[in-house]
């Protein structure tokens, strides 16, 4: 049987295996969040990055299962979308508008909307359009307040 070797000395009050302080570093934000809207509808947005000074409305969803489903099929397309949340340029702009519109279409047809008395998908497109020229037409002192 082979020798081990002993367990060096250790300093006195010192524990083994208690993690450093800040050593298990900081969460990175959510890129998603859900908020209520008008008639029980959510609206998912995603954080602002890059050079975008506020949020960028995904979707306006009849319900907040619709609103996970858009939060998770967003999820999925993440490498193409990544990089087109940063564009600023017109081609890149619209290339983002082009994949919301597949994933919101997406969830549609694997989630329909029950029910009448819910918004239509032109009042829920309306009310995206509307949030999302209200965004970004705050100041940066309107919106941290």
């Amino acid at each position: 049987m082979a020798r081990q070797k002993p367990n060096p000395p250790r300093k006195r009050g010192a524990r083994r295996g208690r993690p450093q302080k800040g050593g298990g570093g900081k969460k990175p934000a959510e890129s998603y969040y859900i908020q209520p809207g008008k008639r029980g509808t959510v609206v998912v947005l995603h954080r602002a990055v890059g050079n975008r000074a506020s949020p960028k409305v995904c979707g306006v969803m009849p319900s907040r299962a619709h609103g996970k489903a858009l939060v998770d099929q967003l999820r999925r397309a993440e490498s193409a979308l990544h990089d087109l949340f940063y564009e600023a340029t017109d081609d890149g702009i619209e290339a983002l508008e082009a994949v919301l519109a597949a994933s919101r279409d997406a969830v549609f047809a694997r989630l329909p909307v029950d029910g009448e008395d819910g918004p239509g998908m032109e009042e829920m497109a309306a009310e995206r359009e509307r949030l999302q020229r209200e965004l970004d037409s705050r100041t940066p002192n309107q919106r941290a307040g």
